[in-house]
């Protein structure tokens, strides 16, 4: 080969440069590789090279990329097109290397090859390099092979060049010194690149399986609600691509990257981390009355016994009258009425029991009405049917938690944020406590932990709210209630966003993008889904 010119040299430094800016920026390990082969292609003016990658099991190099000009060929990498040649074993078929091929050579040895003309040398076996040649009408003449090791000497790959042409010329000419050294030092470079890049990836995904871990924890807790962790970041990612495809509007500016979207959906993952900490009877809460058991059926006891009192008494009362018939037939119409009448109110106490969207302020008043009857207890006393906390808990206006619960279940945000905040979170994914820890916070600064006004939250924040209220209002697996069809569920949503609960925007692009239709198709019981009228839907402006 011709000797390096100046301008050669200064060409082949600022491709070093180009490259080894971009190993250190691009995170797509197949559009490095193919950039990997093609500089060495241009640096050393071959005609062809393949790119080789060590199979899963370590036992084998398979073709990843192959180029050849002359041939027009162009298989494997960003092509496209099927990589149509064999891969190479690294071993041989009683054990040992491999050494016959001069890929699996450089790999297994850890040495680069570089042969003048392969026709000419008889060290390796290029039958199939021979076949190749008759098959496509071509000459296969200078070998470079090189291993990619990293810095600890793992083998990532093989490096293969063909035929380097002396651009003065356009001859075929041998791989030179300077460029089996240039290519060395290429190859080490990618590989470590390469190698940093698998750490990175290796480690993320460790931390979305430890993420998985703490979701599967909350879940063997309270199987009602582990869907919610894998549902909540769906339906929020589904809202910000949504957002970013707008282009129009207050979110015209909004744009979604890879990262960012990295960012929110382990934020989604993350946003109910702090539920490890709830206390299960808490969250599997599915009656009023629940603690370990329903302490429903204590009251229905009570019941039976009030009935039981009331027959001792009729009993005794037709003793005292003795034959009269006409006050016995007075005395089984008093008894039928207040037993029928304890039945209404046992009966009305069950269903109270169960939680509702609304308990009506009569209702609650029924309840203590129905708390002041009295009773004669196991120890003889008289005291109220029904004592403090009963009525405390029969009386919650909406679901089946009482306040010291409710804000048991609220703690689980503040966990969350504690738990996120402290973590060293890398600059890319430095706003996950945030967005995770934003979600329970309202427009009008009403919500929790912070009361963070709207504008005060990211928007991504925005989003996890309006995904998170969704979700609970269509999930069908709560042990407190069913899950709500569509249009209720999009009926009650748009009733928080008339009560500055919701980013207004925000839900306008839900609706207006059928987001919710989208999540409903992929989540929803198709028994859920029902007919939709927009123009009816709260806040929400076709």
């Amino acid at each position: 080969m011709a000797e390096l010119t100046h301008s050669d040299i200064a060409r082949r430094l600022e491709q070093l440069t180009d490259l080894s800016l971009e190993l250190s920026r691009n995170r797509d390990t197949g559009q490095l590789l193919e950039r990997i082969l093609r500089a060495a292609k241009d640096m050393t003016h071959a005609d062809g090279g393949t790119l080789y990658r060590v199979s899963a099991d370590r036992t084998g190099l398979c073709f990843h990329i192959s180029i050849n000009d002359s041939l027009g060929m162009y298989q494997g990498g960003a092509s496209g097109n099927a990589v149509d040649i064999p891969n190479i074993p690294l071993f041989t078929a009683s054990g040992g290397e491999n050494l016959g091929a001069v890929a699996a050579y450089a790999a297994n040895t850890g040495l680069s090859v570089n042969i003048q003309d392969v026709y000419q040398v008889d060290v390796f076996n290029f039958s199939g390099m021979r076949k190749f040649d008759q098959a496509y009408g071509y000459h296969s003449q200078s070998f470079l092979t090189v291993p990619m090791q990293d810095h600890e000497g793992e083998l990532i790959g093989v490096l293969q060049l063909i035929n380097a042409t002396d651009p003065a010329t356009g001859k075929t000419c041998a791989f030179s010194e300077t460029d089996q050294r240039l290519i060395e030092a290429l190859a080490s470079q990618a590989a470590i690149a390469i190698t940093n890049q698998q750490l990175i990836a290796l480690l993320e995904n460790l931390f979305e399986s430890f993420v998985k871990l703490i979701n599967i924890g909350i879940d063997e807790k309270s199987p009602h609600t582990g869907r919610h962790c894998e549902h909540v970041p769906e339906l929020t990612m589904m809202l910000a691509d949504a957002v970013h495809r707008t282009g129009r509007g207050p979110f015209a500016e909004f744009t979604m990257r890879e990262r960012d979207r990295k960012q929110l959906w382990l934020a989604g993952l993350l946003h109910d981390c702090g539920k490890i900490t709830t206390p299960v009877h808490v969250v599997e809460k599915s009656t009023k009355l629940e603690t370990i058991v329903d302490r429903i059926h204590t009251v229905d006891t009570r019941f039976e016994v009030l009935k039981r009192d009331a027959e001792i008494r009729a009993l005794k009362e037709k003793l005292t009258v003795g034959g009269d018939a006409r006050r016995h037939g007075e005395i089984d119409a008093l008894l039928s009425r207040e037993l029928v009448c304890l039945d209404e109110e046992r009966d009305f106490l069950r269903r109270a029991n169960i939680g509702s969207e609304a308990m009506s302020p009569q209702d609650q008043q029924r309840v203590n009405d129905i708390a002041k009857r009295r009773w004669i207890g196991p120890d003889g006393n008289e005291r109220d049917l029904l004592d403090a906390d009963e009525i405390e808990n029969l009386t919650i206006r909406a679901g089946t938690l009482n306040a010291a619960e409710r804000d048991i279940i609220n703690n689980h945000i503040s966990v969350t944020i504690r738990m996120l905040e402290a973590l060293p979170w890398p600059k890319h994914l430095q706003n996950v406590p945030a967005y995770a820890g934003g979600h329970h916070e309202r427009m009008d600064g009403k919500g929790y932990p912070r009361g963070l006004r709207g504008d005060q939250m990211p928007v991504q924040a925005r989003m996890m709210a309006i995904a998170d209220i969704f979700e609970a209002l269509t999930a069908k697996d709560r042990p407190y209630k069913k899950g709500k069809t569509l249009s209720e569920s999009l009926q009650i949503l748009g009733g928080f966003c008339v009560r500055d609960h919701i980013d207004p925007d925000l839900f306008d692009v839900f609706v207006r993008e059928k987001v919710y239709l989208q999540y409903a198709r992929r989540f929803m019981d198709p028994a859920q889904i029902d007919e939709v009228d927009e123009s009816r839907i709260p806040g929400y402006v076709p």
